[in-house]
């Protein structure tokens, strides 16, 4: 039935497709692949492939990748930025009306799901936030840990803390800073009813077994300290109380400089929260019924799904 509304839609309307799912799935691959088929252009609403110093870390597109098809919101920004989903909610949209100019259909991909509802649902503005309050928080964070912070955000809005993934610290850590500055919980920026898009979505979700998936995690970790995770985690170090770098794969080696683990237990804690947040990934993107799941290497099906 899904199949059959897809291909009944009208010639001329503007559509994205989306493709979401959980870290190392295989999205970026898949997204070139239906660009090409396309000839269209990619968006990413991966909050940390935003950055241009986490060139490992945030398992951006390689160069090679990028060059095959062209992408946008891609290593744009520097940690010492302040960026939400708000903000990208106005730039990317802006970015997807000019493409349709010119491009009937636009490939949307990333695992933040923030990101993705501020493309497909949209918030209200955001407050900015005085750097005092930004860098007071995450001095606290480091501090007193999750825990604490999990408790303040819960306190303050136990609407958000209710459905936000309450292990990702940056997520947390936005909610917090908006409360003191606003006095205002952050859930009350959501907008109460989606917004009109002038597109049709056509949403997409990367799935596999557990087993697989993890042991791709597994290999993909290995391969960044190949690359040489450790030496961009050690220069950024100056900037380790950034929002930017609260994340995977960076606060777990910081510990590791700290002197607060060995290298061997920061290298078992990437993979293991890794993991982790796959799945909250997962959880977070299976609530949507409108999205579609294929395993990753089913190419031909994805491609008849959307009408090639």
């Amino acid at each position: 039935m899904i199949l059959m509304n897809l291909k009944s839609m009208k010639k001329n309307t503007k559509k994205i497709i989306l493709i979401v799912g959980p870290t190392a799935i295989g999205k970026t691959e898949l997204s070139i692949k239906l660009a090409n088929a396309l000839n269209t252009e990619i968006i990413s609403c991966d909050s940390r492939q935003f950055y241009k110093e986490l060139k490992i870390g945030s398992a951006p597109p390689s160069p090679k990748e990028l060059a095959a098809a062209k992408h946008h919101f891609i290593q744009h920004l520097s940690v010492t930025e302040d960026y939400n989903a708000g903000e990208f909610e106005i730039n990317a949209i802006s970015k997807i009306k000019e493409l349709h100019k010119t491009k009937d259909t636009i490939i949307v991909v990333g695992g933040s799901g923030l990101y993705v509802d501020s493309i497909c649902k949209g918030f209200d503005k955001m407050p900015d936030i005085p750097d005092q309050i930004r860098i007071k928080l995450n001095s606290k964070l480091i501090e007193k840990g999750l825990t604490w912070l999990q408790k303040e955000v819960k306190e303050t809005d136990p609407n958000f803390y209710a459905t936000c993934d309450q292990k990702n610290p940056q997520r947390l850590l936005r909610a917090l800073e908006v409360f003191i500055a606003t006095g205002k919980p952050f859930s009350s920026y959501k907008s109460a009813k989606p917004k009109h898009r002038p597109f049709e979505i056509i949403k997409i979700g990367l799935t596999t077994e557990r087993e697989i998936l993890y042991k791709r995690i597994n290999t993909r970790v290995d391969k960044m300290l190949e690359n040489g995770l450790l030496e961009e985690v050690e220069a950024l170090i100056p900037f380790q109380q950034k929002n930017a770098l609260q994340t995977v794969g960076y606060k777990e080696i910081f510990a590791f400089y700290n002197n607060a683990c060995t290298l061997e237990k920061a290298v078992e804690n990437i993979k293991q929260n890794t993991r982790r947040f796959a799945k909250r990934q997962l959880t977070w993107f299976r609530k949507d019924k409108n999205t579609t799941w294929f395993e990753p290497n089913q190419i031909s099906e994805i491609k008849t799904f959307i009408g090639l």
